[in-house]
């Protein structure tokens, strides 16, 4: 071998070696940011979420068919029950999903989707670490490194080895904390009654209802417009338009219109529950001892042109229940045709401990009671139309305008009665802008919103009382866990296949270095040789 191709040989692997070491530079490199852990609490004594929180694996992408012992990455387009279920079943190490930061730009059936799939989770109890995390360009740029290399696993093998040895990073994911996991037992629960007194007396009582808290995977994360920022909303712009129908003794309907905002909605609506038996077993006098023509209970009403009543039995005709619902049908057919109203009709198991909806705890206690839903996610323009109809049926209803040949279109709430925008979007606004999970009722935001809402109430209606029911701790039917906030690390790495060839690079050049040093006379009687050839 010439001392010409010794050098050149010798210069391109100290090349390589230093190229190889500059793209090995970020393996040292690493990434903390805050993540938040799948929720954890127990409904009378059943458990329910993630009760694990230390991780410490490599990332791997759900499009992996191996996934044990592995931290799968997710976006929520990749999100699915059955997908996170996959991971469950595999033993994953842990389950990362990255949520948008602007969740509103993204469309409506995959924010449906991930809703479903996010609630039949909660209702899983997993020892497999899940946490949520808001985007961000590091944490992008791993998710797109590990989806590429999961898309390469259908490439030859060849190919594979040398993407893997040259281009390829690991990423490894780390939460060490290790301090335990702890029950929260004393939890209070808000709730917040108002009435307008009807014109007479011994009347009966329409009750409108909706819980003002907010639910998902991570109770920082779960801001809830919709659910259920879009049923107080309304429940607050129906108070404030029927204030001014009952400030007159000539508009004065023959109802008590009692409105109530509870807390702890999705866990087994635990405030609709205290403010039944405080209402019902412990006061005196309430209007919910007498004569209770129904409640309408507001739940996720600003999307979709479907309008579901979920009702425990199909009212019966001649009672105040099934008059609505013909009112409401006749407001639907006569303004908003295009809307289709249905009624969804489960029956109750008394001996089930938990409930789906609201309604259910009122019904229970025997009470005429109908929830008013939609299906997901925030419009404003449909929440008004949503506002409206159920507006102008309670006016028709409780002025039994069906029996005075009155006009189907008739309009009550018009003018200066109309519902304003501006308001409605204040108030969603106001909702919107921070989590309103049950376990965050003692951050000061979430307190001051409480207030506000209060303040609301007492703005139009008589009667305004705030309850706060606290637990019994020593056997509490909900209970929360901490450690919900997590510092998690990212270390980028190479893979072990890079370091082998690496080393093989280092080896290749030292000894091509140790040749050249112990073959010194040799190759320098060749390059003397080949020197003189030249000049001559």
């Amino acid at each position: 071998m010439s001392l010409t191709v010794l050098s050149r040989v010798a210069a391109l692997l100290l090349l390589f070696v230093a190229l190889l070491h500059a793209s090995a530079l970020p393996a040292v490199s690493s990434y903390e940011f805050t993540a938040y852990r799948m929720q954890q609490y127990n409904i009378q004594q059943k458990r329910h979420g993630c009760r694990g929180a230390r991780v410490q694996a490599e990332a791997r992408s759900a499009d992996e068919p191996v996934l044990t012992r592995r931290c799968v990455i997710m976006k929520l387009l990749d999100f699915s029950i059955e997908r996170y279920l996959e991971a469950l079943r595999q033993t994953a190490a842990a389950v990362l999903i990255l949520l948008p930061k602007n969740i509103s730009a993204v469309h409506q059936d995959i924010i449906q989707s991930f809703m479903v799939g996010e609630s039949e989770a909660l209702l899983r109890d997993t020892i497999i670490p899940t946490y949520v995390v808001p985007e961000d360009e590091q944490l992008l740029f791993m998710y797109e490194e590990v989806k590429h290399a999961a898309a390469t696993r259908a490439s030859s093998i060849l190919v594979r080895v040398l993407r893997s040895m040259v281009i390829a990073s690991a990423f490894q994911i780390l939460v060490t904390n290790t301090k335990p996991i702890k029950p929260i037992t004393d939890n209070t629960i808000t709730t917040l009654e108002g009435v307008l007194p009807g014109a007479g007396e011994d009347l009966p009582t329409i009750i409108i209802t909706a819980h003002y808290d907010s639910y998902g995977l991570s109770p920082w994360l779960s801001y809830g417009a919709d659910s259920n920022g879009s049923g107080v909303t309304i429940l607050l712009e129906l108070a404030r338009l029927f204030r001014k129908l009952y400030s007159s003794t000539h508009s004065q309907p023959p109802y008590h219109l009692l409105f109530s905002l509870t807390g702890g909605g999705k866990y087994n609506f635990i405030g609709t529950k205290k403010f039944i038996e405080e209402n019902m077993d412990h006061a005196e006098t309430s209007l919910l001892h007498d004569n209770v023509a129904f409640v309408l209970c507001l739940d996720t009403l600003a999307n979709g042109d479907e309008l579901f009543l979920h009702v425990s039995r199909p009212p019966k005709p001649g009672t105040p229940q099934h008059t609505f619902v013909q009112q409401l049908e006749l407001v639907v057919s006569s303004r908003f045709p295009w809307v289709k109203l249905g009624m969804v009709h489960k029956k109750i198991n008394l001996g089930e401990t938990t409930v789906a909806w609201e309604h259910e705890r009122y019904a229970i206690r025997r009470i005429p009671v109908a929830d008013i839903c939609l299906n997901c996610s925030y419009k404003p323009l449909k929440m008004k139309r949503n506002a409206i109809i159920i507006a102008e049926s309670l006016a028709r209803f409780m002025y039994n305008l069906s029996d005075k040949d009155s006009p189907k279109d008739i309009q009550v709430f018009k003018g200066q009665m109309e519902f304003q925008d501006s308001r409605m979007s204040t108030l969603m606004s106001l909702l919107a802008s921070l989590p309103r999970a049950m376990q965050l009722d003692k951050e000061p935001k979430n307190a001051l919103l409480v207030n506000s809402l209060e303040h609301e109430l007492r703005h139009y209606l008589h009667q305004v009382h705030r309850h706060t029911f606290r637990q019994d701790k020593r056997d509490p039917e909900l209970t929360f866990f901490d450690q919900m906030e997590q510092p998690m690390m990212m270390y980028r790495i190479k893979p072990a296949a890079f370091d082998l060839f690496l080393g093989g690079c280092i080896a290749a050049y030292l000894g091509t270095v140790y040749y050249a040093i112990q073959n010194f006379e040799y190759l320098y009687t060749k390059l003397k040789a080949a020197v003189k050839s030249k000049q001559q």
